[in-house]
């Protein structure tokens, strides 16, 4: 352990816990008082003198210290290289980038697939050709502590059953039927949840923070959308609509917080996915402000035949380059 400094302690979603040192520029990692990484700090960049063979390990050292010092982008490795993670620069080091780490599923999603779903293309009812889209997982898909508000942020799949009930409050509130403009009984929501969970084209998603569900989010495959011909939509582009029901849990450092996971998941769900659109009711100013604060584009506004929408677009490159996960 290093003599007088900084300690922070990073959990992890499985519940374990990583102990972090920081004293003058030298950085340092353990877990059970195993030392994993040991990083001489400068600037962007940090220099491994000592690092752990496992690579689980070693990415998880490597998130404890690109969370502690955001300025950091890149570790140095001069030995110890792991193809699935690092790249090999001009002077023959290791390096370990922040958007690479970021992009490795399995640290982030509880069940994923060992590669990308194979291509099959299908033509649905409407004339629109795309790949046929995988089963739709279960339980909870996501999970990620959010240094920003101290506190786990999750998704997981509705449940019909069990949030019927939450999903007809939310929807019924005058503030989220304003936009939403799906007030109704229960009836008519559990009809509604029932067909969208039989349409291979979306995800329902429940949003929870330190495990309390907060909002409803709504991930679907845009080219067999309605969207689909209102702009040139990619194979495996995600389109999102959100709805955060809880009072208590708006904000800007909330959605921040939310909003960086959704996209975050979407990213990590199929590595092809190369955007990300949202198309909000034109006047919805502080939706659009928010989006554009997560680095989402505004390219255009159209006329879908129930709303002006502003097509926001979130490109891969984009959201992993100045990645604010924390």
């Amino acid at each position: 352990m290093l003599g007088k400094s900084q300690h922070h302690s990073i959990p992890l979603p499985d519940g374990q816990r990583l102990d972090v040192f920081d004293h003058s520029g030298l950085w340092l990692c353990q877990s059970n008082d195993q030392d994993l990484l040991v990083v001489q700090l400068d600037g962007k960049s940090g220099t491994v003198q000592q690092s752990v063979d496992d690579p689980a390990l070693l990415r998880r050292a490597a998130y404890a210290c690109f969370v502690t010092h955001p300025e950091v982008n890149s570790l140095r490795f001069s030995d110890h290289f792991h193809a699935g993670f690092m790249v090999q620069d001009d002077n023959d080091n290791y390096v370990l980038e922040r958007d690479m780490l970021w992009q490795w599923p399995e640290d982030w999603l509880p069940k994923c697939l060992d590669r990308p779903y194979p291509v099959t293309m299908t033509m649905d009812t409407s004339g629109r050709r795309h790949p046929v889209r995988p089963a739709k997982p279960a339980g909870e898909v996501y999970r990620r502590y959010d240094r920003g508000i101290e506190a786990w942020v999750s998704l997981r799949m509705l449940d019909i059953d069990t949030d019927l009930d939450r999903f007809m409050r939310w929807q019924n509130s005058q503030r989220v039927a304003a936009f939403w403009e799906q007030g109704g009984t229960l009836e008519e929501h559990r009809r509604y949840l029932e067909e969208q969970a039989s349409d291979p084209r979306v995800l329902n998603l429940i949003g929870c923070i330190d495990d309390e569900p907060f909002a409803y989010f709504e991930a679907y495959w845009t080219k067999e959308d309605r969207i689909a011909p209102y702009y040139d939509a990619d194979n495996f582009d995600r389109g999102i609509h959100m709805l955060v029901g809880e009072e208590h849990h708006r904000g800007p450092h909330k959605v921040k917080a939310w909003l960086n996971a959704l996209c975050h998941y979407l990213f990590l769900d199929d590595c092809r996915t190369r955007r990300i659109v949202s198309e909000p009711r034109s006047d919805n100013d502080r939706m659009i402000q928010h989006l554009q604060a997560r680095r989402f584009a505004k390219p255009k506004e159209f006329d879908f035949p129930h709303k002006r929408a502003a097509l926001m677009v979130l490109h891969r490159e984009a959201f992993f380059e100045r990645c604010e996960l924390s």
